[in-house]
């Protein structure tokens, strides 16, 4: 089993979010994780938050403990001051779950 997560953004710099997406990729590949799906979002039909969405994008990992190791690693979090801060204004989880591979 591996830990998939569905997750909707507001990105308000696309330059800087690119950036932080370059950076962290090499991270993320470390942890054995990765992107999914990833797209542009032009228009949000039905949303159960009042946060705007413009970017929804699948991240997966081995494990949901190996999640939470990538996410508290210094390396990363330094990436995610760098570049997520300025870059998204909203951040919203749709989904997280354990995915048959």
């Amino acid at each position: 089993m591996s830990y998939e997560c569905i997750m909707g953004l507001e990105v308000s710099n696309d330059t800087d979010y690119q950036k932080y997406r370059e950076s962290m990729i090499p991270i993320l590949h470390s942890f054995g994780g990765g992107f999914g799906f990833d797209f542009k979002v032009s228009e949000v039909l039905k949303s159960k938050t009042n946060e705007p969405i413009n970017r929804v994008f699948t991240i997966d990992f081995p494990s949901k403990e190996i999640m939470d190791s990538f996410f508290t690693d210094p390396e990363y979090l330094a990436v995610k001051v760098k570049y997520f801060q300025n870059s998204v204004k909203s951040v919203t989880t749709i989904s997280m779950h354990e995915k048959n591979t």
